[in-house]
């Protein structure tokens, strides 16, 4: 039986679970087994931790539905738990260096050593509770709100009439380590529903026998950048009523003495009276919520209660009157006191302003739909592919697709437009029910009630991005305020992910409270449907050679150098030395499209300034990149990869990067030169090694595009369908890729 049970419930933060699990499998204490708490097999969750569990036995994954909420999944650990001591730790949180040992020791001091069930040692504790770190997720000291609490309990083992404020209130239920024999005999289980840690403390403080503090702390919480959930707004909070009413129900049925219900009482009043304070948790409902408190309040008061003093105990006064309408004037007051900031939108110009403020006033429009794809740089990648499926499936919603001044002529002309800064800009960003971004609208547009923004990405994250970029100075000084950053993530509903290493690094770069949406790039569905005319279309175009071997270069951007020089790349002597059939088609970064052709020759074609990064994809039969998510998107097509990382060491240090490249890459990767070239004039960049590091490649990034994403994202966003109706995403095995060209020819 091991010493330690922890269980680790993971739904919604599977962006941060392997730090949890790490800080766990890290600790000098090795007596526990492990448990983390998975919403299903087929979740990111569970592949962080079946990876953690392939190698160390300790760790035992289990499944608990999302549905079943947080005290589901605590419960479902604890039911598969076998140590003496159970410890729930959240999936974003860590143990402190030494946080085991430290139980360990305590535990020792206070029952006699680690004897499992109780036995001639003497009693055991039931509950030990220990000191934990609340760490602002940006900036900010981390503060230690257990100390005073526990500064005033006993040094020893004690029972818990010698610490009345030990409620089970104040503490989180992570803040502290149980003995499983004593929830087993109790039957205490976490109950559904909001406020879960409340109902279950209560209770374990009101039955437990003993109780002993570890005044150090164990655990590291991470606040969330949006918040706890019992913080946001919602009808949630009468539940904060049920535990309320249940825990004060359950110690007076256990005949608690009012020296130990006059603490329960007041911690939880202290609660309830905030949440009926507060100006945005209670949106609607909020007399019914005082009135039910003021019921709650005058039944369960103990004898003897005294209630506090200054503004609290004015609020505790008149919750015990019931005088509600004195109590909304004292909530008015307070809140004219403390000032109400407005939130005003910021285009340019006194006239622009006014009029966007005018046009904010008016109903949305329903059936209108804005696109924007990399700041206005034309119609291209995710949002275009969704406004053609939309045209398809919902022709009865209107798309306006925002183009820079100058780049109206990368919209079809049958596709309606509106140059950003201009009237008609304004009034679709205001009016509109639908807006589809691939980067992020301007600061000054604001999330109306009702409307609902799709962030979709425009690539899989292989370099740091959002908030990750903070660390490394040279990304962080052209990357703009963060906080405006994150303003601008407070207005995305959706958030759209084509593989699940994704959605995990969306988590961590944009906090937020949006939903992600695991249905693939749209602007990734050509690569499966696709046509071999199509194929030979594009190459025509493109002026690709009949039965050249066309490879396509397209290196990243560096932050940490300027200008554009084909990443230091000789591609003239490349074509020479790789062999007489290969002509490069050359794609830069779009930083660097000036709209203008770069120097070009018989063998090297400039394709940066064309619209379709996906048609130049479908042109090339085989790709070298740097350390470009084009990779990623070119993978859907099954054709060799070639990786020149001829400054992987720098880029990693001043860009950082999510993982090593160079150990788990898409083909054959290369450090110079003359390397470079021999892959291609031996073909080991298409042998069959190659092809097996990009069959593993396109396992993990390949996940979810499948050709359907641009119709699963205009069905459940556009058209409101519910998720299940949604289409599954086919198994990688039984999709086919467009056909490469090369194939045609030796066909």
């Amino acid at each position: 039986m091991p010493r330690f049970s922890i269980i680790v419930p993971s739904h919604g933060v599977a962006g941060r679970l392997s730090q949890a699990l790490d800080s766990v499998l890290a600790q000098s204490f090795g007596d526990f087994e492990l448990i983390p708490v998975c919403d299903g097999p087929d979740c990111a969750a569970a592949d962080i931790a079946a990876d953690r569990a392939a190698r160390d036995s300790r760790v035992a994954p289990v499944h608990s539905p999302p549905s079943a909420g947080p005290a589901g999944a605590r419960n479902t650990g604890a039911r598969a738990a076998t140590g003496t001591y159970l410890l729930f730790l959240d999936g974003d949180d860590v143990l402190v260096p030494g946080a085991l040992a430290a139980l360990d020791a305590r535990l020792a001091e206070t029952d006699g050593g680690p004897c499992g069930p109780c036995g001639p040692c003497g009693p055991c504790v039931d509950v030990l509770y220990f000191e934990h770190e609340r760490v602002p997720w940006w900036e900010g000291e981390p503060v230690n709100p257990a100390a005073p609490l526990l500064a005033k309990a006993p040094a020893g083992a004690f029972a818990p009439g010698r610490a009345p404020h030990l409620t089970g209130v104040q503490l989180p239920a992570w803040s502290a380590v149980y003995r499983r024999a004593f929830l087993a005999e109790r039957r205490l289980e976490f109950p559904a529903g909001h406020y879960t840690d409340i109902g279950f403390a209560t209770r374990a403080a009101a039955d437990a026998d003993r109780m002993a503090v570890l005044r150090s702390v164990v655990v590291r919480h991470l606040v969330r950048r949006q918040g706890s959930r019992l913080n946001q707004p919602g009808e949630h909070h009468a539940e904060l009523l049920d535990q309320a009413e249940l825990a004060l129900a359950y110690a007076a049925g256990r005949g608690l003495p009012a020296e130990r219900r006059g603490p329960l009482f007041e911690q939880l009043f202290a609660l309830i009276l905030k949440t009926a304070t507060h100006p945005r948790r209670l949106t609607r409902g909020r007399r019914a919520f005082f009135r039910r408190a003021s019921r709650l309040y005058r039944r369960h008061r103990p004898a003897g209660f005294r209630t506090p003093g200054g503004r609290l105990g004015v609020q505790h006064r008149l919750l015990a009157s019931g005088s509600y309408t004195a109590f909304r004037a004292l909530r008015a007051a307070n809140r004219a006191a403390g000032g109400i900031l407005a939130r005003l939108p910021r285009p340019r110009g006194l006239r622009t302003r006014l009029r966007y403020r005018r046009l904010l006033r008016r109903p949305l429009d329903p059936h209108l739909v804005v696109y924007c794809a990399y700041w206005g740089r034309g119609y291209a990648c995710n949002p275009a592919a969704i406004h053609a499926k939309a045209r398809e499936l919902a022709p009865h919603l209107r798309g306006v697709f925002l183009v820079e001044a100058g780049q109206e002529h990368t919209v079809p002309k049958d596709v309606e437009h509106a140059v950003i800064g201009s009237r008609r800009y304004w009034e679709a960003l205001a009016r509109a029910k639908y807006l589809v971004n691939n980067a992020n609208f301007a600061e000054g547009v604001v999330k109306r009630p009702g409307s609902v923004h799709l962030q979709t990405q425009h690539g899989t994250p292989l370099k740091t991005m959002g908030v990750d970029q903070s660390t490394y100075p040279v990304v962080a000084a052209a990357s703009g305020s963060f906080a405006k950053l994150l303003g601008r993530v407070d207005r995305w509903d959706y958030n759209l992910s084509s593989n699940r290493h994704s959605t995990q690094m969306w988590e961590r770069a944009f906090p937020g409270s949006y939903e992600h949406l695991e249905y693939g790039y749209p602007r990734n569905d050509v690569y499966y449907t696709a046509t071999a005319d199509d194929v030979a279309r594009v190459r025509r175009e493109l002026g690709v050679p009949e039965g050249r071997t066309a490879v396509l270069y397209a290196p990243t951007h560096r932050d940490h150098a300027s200008g554009f020089g084909a990443g230091g790349l000789d591609l003239e002597a490349f074509c020479e030395a790789a062999g007489e059939d290969v002509v490069v088609l050359l794609r830069a970064h779009y930083f660097y499209d000036r709209g203008t052709r770069r120097e070009a020759s018989d063998r090297i074609i400039d394709v940066t300034g064309h619209r379709s990064s996906e048609d130049v994809c479908l042109a090339a039969d085989a790709l070298i990149t740097d350390y470009s998510s084009i990779m990623f998107d070119y993978a859907n097509l099954d054709r060799p990869i070639v990786v020149y990382a001829d400054d992987w060491d720098v880029y990693r240090e001043t860009r950082g990067v999510y993982f090593d490249l160079t150990a788990a890459p898409p083909g054959p990767v290369v450090h110079t030169p003359e390397e470079l070239a021999r892959v291609f004039r031996d073909g080991s960049y298409a042998d069959a090694g190659s092809a097996a590091l990009r069959a593993a490649f396109r396992e993990r990034f390949c996940e979810f595009d499948d050709g359907r994403a641009a119709e699963r994202v205009v069905r459940r966003v556009l058209l409101g369908e519910p998720p299940e109706a949604i289409a599954p995403v086919a198994p990688l095995a039984e999709r086919v890729p467009a056909p490469a060209a090369a194939t045609l020819v030796r066909s």
